[in-house]
This record gives C-alpha cells, sequence and structure tokens, in this order.
C-alpha cells in the first residue's frame, strides 16, 4: 500500500472495502512487477484505478489526457470509463508501454486510446484540443512544466488529477528535505496559489491532486 501516512489499518479497511481489481488487472499488477521490478511501484494502486474509472464514467470527457503511462494501469482504468471519447497516453517508454498495449487489446480498449512516444514536454506542447479530463504521473522534477501545458488546455471546468503529491507523507514534515520533497511542496504551492483553478489534495494512495479549471 502507498498510502504510508494513514494508520496502516485504516490503509488497509479502506482497501479492503474498496472493488477489488477484476482478473485482468491482476494480471497487469503480476506481470508488472516481474517486468520492472522495483520500478513497480510506479503503477498506480487498485482503488485508484477504481477512482479514475469512477471520475471518467462521471465526467463523460470527449478528450482525456494522460502524462505518464508506465504499462498501463492507470489508462487501463481511464478507458474504461470513457463513454465516446479518447485517451490520449504520453510516455517516453516503448518498453514498459509494449505492456499497456497488449493489456488494452485484452481489455478491448485500445481502439479508444492513442499513444504518442517522445518527450512529454515536447509532444504535448504540440497537442492541441482542448482537454476535458487530464491525469498525470510522470517524472515529479516536470511537474510545473507539464500542468502549465495541461492547465493552458483544459477547459473551463475541465478536470486534472495529479498523483503522488502527498509523497509518503514528507511534503508534511520539515524535516524532508531532499529535492523530490522539495519539489513536491514548490509544486503544491503552485497549485494552490493558481487563480486559474480550484483544488483539493485527496489521501488516496500517495496523495491525488484535483484541480478543477474555473
Amino acid at each position: 500500500m502507498k498510502s504510508e501516512f494513514l494508520d496502516p489499518a485504516v490503509a488497509r479497511y479502506i482497501v479492503d472495502h474498496s472493488t477489488q481489481p477484476d482478473p485482468l488487472l491482476e494480471q497487469l499488477i503480476t506481470e508488472t512487477l516481474a517486468a520492472t521490478g522495483d520500478s513497480a511501484g510506479m503503477q498506480i494502486t487498485a482503488d485508484q484505478g477504481v477512482f479514475l474509472t469512477m471520475i471518467t464514467q462521471l465526467t463523460a470527457p470527449e478528450v482525456a489526457v494522460e502524462v505518464g503511462t508506465f504499462t498501463g494501469y492507470s489508462s487501463l482504468s481511464i478507458a474504461r470509463g470513457l463513454s465516446g471519447g479518447t485517451l490520449h497516453c504520453f510516455d517516453v517508454s516503448d518498453q514498459w508501454t509494449s505492456i499497456a498495449r497488449r493489456y488494452w487489446e485484452k481489455a478491448g480498449v485500445a481502439d479508444r486510446i492513442t499513444l504518442t512516444l517522445g518527450p512529454a514536454l515536447e509532444t504535448l506542447a504540440a497537442f492541441d484540443l482542448p482537454i476535458d479530463l487530464a491525469f498525470l504521473d510522470a517524472d515529479k522534477g516536470n511537474y510545473p512544466a507539464y500542468y502549465e501545458l495541461l492547465i493552458d488546455r483544459l477547459r473551463p471546468g475541465g478536470l486534472l488529477m495529479v498523483d503522488n503529491t502527498l509523497w509518503s507523507g514528507r511534503v508534511a514534515d520539515p524535516a524532508e528535505s531532499d529535492s523530490v520533497t522539495v519539489g513536491m511542496r514548490e509544486f503544491n504551492d503552485l497549485v494552490r496559489e493558481d487563480p486559474r483553478v480550484t483544488v483539493v489534495i485527496l489521501p488516496i494512495a500517495d496523495g491525488l491532486t484535483m484541480i478543477r479549471r474555473n
């Protein structure tokens, strides 16, 4: 579990009382661990997957965007919630997204997803469609730059979700001064002070920030 800042019993209770992953998602979790080893922690949690599907169903986006696809759990969760729109995925790794592509096919959602490979700061800058829903879970040092690119393209009333914003609770501990923690604090401050948006941080997994374009 990623919710290290919650009481372990509470965190386990939350997971146990959320909809569980189906066999295909369980298979993806297992394959991701086997294929990526220590990097498997980049995969979102099962409760986040349920949340992404529900939010997608509730917002019914025509254009959804994901920055940071990895092996495809989050993109599969979003695509399953689509009711006619398209999910545009941006990632730099052909190796990890090759796993994602296989699972999109297995799930029958490949026709709802467009994958663009390359540095997202470049490929996203060339993306010119108004965005209804976005999910950001990529390299943390570039969060501010990704944020600006996404907010500039997010339609009024559109929603951006950003992962890992509590960083295992370290953002709230003044004694933690490593560069990633400091950078995440600065990102959270940036979003809070942005007059263009309304924001709330949810204690889901490693922290999920919900940002609505005003």
